[in-house]
């Protein structure tokens, strides 16, 4: 059995055509807006997005702390989800980075913040004690491989507003998200002021993110991203596999969520496995190892000694993730490995 890759949709690779791509790009001087091939990523990013313009940045990261920079000021207060990238995978960056400190919270009653959990977490009149709110973080798709409801965003957004608070929306996996809702991915950008968006996870580029919002936005992110260590100069060559990404990768999804919804319905199946379905939107399978003699670190153990590189698992489960990497062959040969561990 050949390397399997479930670990996750950041280890997808360049096409051939985005090699092609790269090799063949026109480049110019970024920084000072000149380089043609970065433009156009960014023109075709903001108008898939439904925003005004983008600005390419180097990882998902960036583009929020970049966002983040932006939209506050030192002292300020950002709400955001516990479990969201922000918070758990961007090492303080928010206090490093902007001099804002975060409050997070975790959400009551569903993977996702509602409108009731923000509410009472902001600070809409001035007081000497207490920092101002200056921005609200959302995410979707979530980590958990769930999705938020456009309705509660908007929700959120509508309050926010009232408050003159503005939104920003990690959607590294939008695409994913708009995939599973059943909606135009512009309806999900609608609901918030930016947004960033990943290139290099399951749309398979290489690397690089867009940070998307009003002209007005992006012209001082860009002061910010220079601030950041983030201008790039002849940067086309790799704003050329981003285009073919944002292109035809967004139709490749639909195989990704088929095959982890196949993967979820097979590992149930399993004696001793419980796949956590409601979770089950987009293309992760979380999932857990049940029974007296067998369990989580054991199966991750075995998969790990027999070239299934996998996540330790965390407190939601182990996490697989299907991309254009997995094939279907990759599923059955995955779920026979898991059947080997269980009967071992």
């Amino acid at each position: 059995m050949s390397r399997l890759e479930f670990r996750s949709d950041t280890m997808t690779l360049p096409t051939e055509a985005m090699r092609e791509a790269m090799r063949n790009a026109e480049v110019g001087d970024d920084v000072c807006e000149e380089d043609p091939t970065v433009n156009r990523l960014q023109e075709l990013g903001a108008r898939k997005l439904g925003k005004e313009a983008a600005l390419f940045v180097p990882s998902g990261t960036f583009a929020n702390q970049c966002a983040v920079g932006v939209h506050t000021t030192p002292g300020d207060e950002v709400i955001a989800a516990e479990f969201t990238h922000l918070v758990e995978h961007e090492t303080g960056a928010t206090a490093a980075l902007a001099g804002a400190q975060l409050r997070a919270f975790v959400p009551r009653g569903s993977t996702y913040p509602t409108v009731d959990d923000i509410a009472p977490r902001l600070r809409t009149e001035r007081d000497v004690h207490f920092p101002s709110t200056g921005l609200i973080v959302l995410e979707n798709a979530l980590s958990d491989g769930s999705v938020m409801p456009v309705d509660e965003m908007r929700r959120i957004r509508e309050l926010a507003h009232s408050y003159h608070i503005p939104v920003h929306l990690d959607g590294a996996r939008i695409f994913n998200a708009a995939l599973g809702l059943g909606v135009p991915v512009t309806e999900i950008a609608a609901q918030v002021d930016t947004i960033s968006v990943c290139l290099s996870k399951g749309l398979g580029a290489p690397v690089g993110s867009l940070l998307v919002g009003t002209s007005a936005f992006i012209d001082l992110a860009r002061t910010r991203r220079k601030m950041m260590g983030g201008g790039m100069r002849q940067v086309g060559v790799l704003a050329a596999p981003g285009i073919i990404a944002l292109e035809e990768g967004p139709a490749l999804l639909e195989e990704d969520h088929r095959r982890a919804r196949e993967l979820g319905r097979r590992l149930a199946e399993l004696p001793g496995m419980k796949v956590h379905s409601d979770w089950l939107m987009t293309n992760m399978v979380y999932c857990d190892v049940e029974g007296p003699e067998r369990n989580n670190e054991g199966l991750v153990d075995f998969l790990n000694q027999n070239d299934i590189p996998t996540y330790p698992p965390i407190p939601q489960g182990i996490r697989f993730v299907t991309s254009q990497r997995v094939s279907d062959r990759d599923v059955a040969d995955l779920v026979d490995a898991v059947k080997q561990y269980l009967n071992s």
